[in-house]
């Protein structure tokens, strides 16, 4: 990527999550704040009665719609279309930022280029949105002296969705609200350490520290660092695998605390591509729909039941402290991994750690890790248990009397200057046809967390929102004779599942919205795992459906 490195390589917030109150204007795209990040939404919120400017872009009414300047309801799959459009107007208009583009940034005549014909009335013919509501909000962005853009996968979970972060980032150099307070391009990450899995090299390309595997001088440092020589060839990403396994490239998975059965679009795809490997290890705290597919389960302990850190949205890395101990024979992940290492390696006593009472071996401690951690990676070399015992330090933090990073690239960027891409917008995968007519589109609700392996547990939360269903305009509903919460039928080319209808105008005609939770109505059944092709990620946002009345068969009955 020749952008913004650490931005988009790492995916975490440039700014920070107090931040928000300190900003004049928010856009908000494709994201659902308060439900899938509701801590922040408030922030949102409170910031808007501060007297910041709220500009939502997403193809259903949310909540935060509400307290919106201007709600921008764009089709899925057309954001690249309506960010350029925003740009077009900054640019022909004369409000872009032109002192800080000059110092700040490159490449600037090429995306002149690409969004020279990007009019309002052009986007408008792909998103659906009014060219003059789309003029409007690009006034409004661009006169904020603190714009922050907030974004989830409603941008990223496309084919295209490399070149809608892409796109954000020219919106946010353009304007000059990248390297300040209340401003920045902030991605809010799905779970509780995704940010702190990304950071530890839990992508195929890189080491820790997003240190590409084939760079000469980084496979040294960690084969010296690890004592063992490492290889410079990638490996897939999880989207990847299970085509590689229907081509007999993979033979064995050991999947710890993702339950893909249920979160992988096209599931059927994946569940039928599992039952082919020859040994599936799943380490999860519950049975999960996977781990129940699995030749082996290990069980792990909680968050609530280990020591160690957590790196949050905004680059914070946190303490977590042992609550509880684990329940039964379960084991905290590291001392899992470690054991299991020790068994196919053979690699003896590497760390001075504890003596596990269950199996008399000697289990590394946290607090030796995360120095290792803190070896590996310059970002975070200046940390220690000590330092964050209290309070957490985001990072970059590369020395022990630095105070953390709240706010990225406030002096330049790691690249030199910015790099403002030429994006060409390319429509979605999966268009709608006389077959399947309607858009799809899937995300969360407040009250359940991603495939429910936790929340559905719960009493309080199973009952506030036990059932899925599908939304559709009423328009829509009345073409097919539907009654409110009358039990459909919903298709796509991948599989199909029954749930009840919610008959709303949150969507627009032509379009429906399935929450992704639940087994029994599975979303992911029939979403498209069509692939970005930079970052791999699945098209999950939108295909082609159609949604059917269920005609119930009456049986004959002789009257003879």
């Amino acid at each position: 990527m020749t952008g913004l490195v650490t931005v988009l390589g790492s995916g975490a917030m440039t700014n920070t999550i107090n931040g928000i109150l300190d900003s004049d204007v928010m856009l908000v795209i494709g994201s659902n704040t308060t439900e899938t990040h509701p801590i922040i939404g408030l922030r949102m919120l409170k910031a808007v009665k501060k007297g910041s400017k709220l500009i939502v872009a997403d193809p259903r009414r949310i909540t935060l719609c509400d307290s919106s300047e201007i709600w921008l309801q764009q089709r899925p799959g057309s954001d690249g279309a309506l960010i350029n459009a925003l740009c077009h107007v900054i640019i022909r208009e004369g409000l872009e930022d032109r002192d800080y583009m000059a110092e700040r940034t490159e490449n600037l005549a090429a995306f002149k280029e690409a969004i020279a014909d990007c009019t309002p009335e052009w986007a408008e013919d792909i998103t659906g949105v009014p060219a003059a509501d789309i003029e409007e909000a690009a006034r409004i962005f661009a006169a904020g002296e603190r714009a922050g853009i907030y974004y989830t996968m409603g941008i990223t979970q496309h084919t295209s969705g490399t070149d809608n972060v892409c796109a954000l980032a020219n919106l946010a150099m353009i304007t000059g609200n990248l390297g300040k307070a209340g401003a920045g391009l902030n991605p809010l990450r799905g779970q509780n350490n995704v940010q702190g899995a990304s950071d530890m090299g839990c992508n195929p390309t890189f080491f820790p520290g997003y240190q590409r595997c084939d760079d000469a001088d980084v496979r040294a440092k960690f084969s010296e660092l690890w004592g063992t020589e490492v290889t410079g060839k990638p490996g897939l990403m999880a989207t990847e695998m299970p085509h590689a396994i229907e081509e007999g490239k993979l033979a064995g998975l050991w999947i710890m605390g993702e339950n893909p059965i249920l979160s992988d679009p096209n599931a059927d795809h994946v569940r039928k591509a599992f039952a082919k490997l020859d040994c599936l290890v799943v380490q999860d705290i519950f049975l999960t729909e996977t781990a129940e597919m699995a030749d082996v389960v290990l069980p792990a302990a909680s968050f609530a039941e280990k020591d160690g850190t957590f790196a949050n949205t905004e680059r914070k890395v946190q303490r977590i402290r042992k609550a509880v101990p684990p329940p039964g024979d379960a084991r905290d992940d590291l001392s899992i991994v470690n054991m299991v290492s020790n068994r196919m390696l053979g690699t003896g006593q590497r760390y001075q750690g504890h003596v596990d009472p269950l199996y008399h071996t000697v289990q590394p401690l946290a607090n030796e890790i995360f120095d290792e951690m803190t070896q590996c990676w310059s970002a975070m070399a200046g940390m220690s248990y000590e330092r964050i015992e209290k309070e957490g330090l985001c990072w970059p933090c590369p020395d022990a009397d630095h105070p953390g990073t709240p706010i990225l690239h406030e002096k330049g960027f790691p690249r030199g200057k910015g790099w403002l891409s030429a994006i060409t917008w390319k429509g979605p995968q999966e268009l709608p046809d006389d077959e399947y007519p309607l858009v799809l589109t899937t995300g969360r609700v407040l009250y359940q967390y991603h495939t429910g392996t936790m929340t559905r547990r719960s009493e309080v939360l199973e009952s506030s929102a036990p059932n899925a269903y599908v939304e559709m305009h009423p328009d829509d509903a009345a073409e097919l004779n539907l009654a409110d919460n009358e039990v459909v039928r919903a298709a796509s080319r991948r599989g199909a599942i029954k749930l009840p209808v919610r008959i709303t105008d949150r969507v627009s005609k032509g379009l429906v919205f399935i929450p992704f939770h639940y087994k029994e109505a599975a979303a992911n059944l029939l979403t498209n795992d069509a692939l970005d092709p930079q970052s791999k990620i699945p098209e999950a946002k939108v295909c082609a459906i159609k949604v059917e009345k269920i005609v119930e068969e009456v049986e004959a009955v002789s009257l003879s």
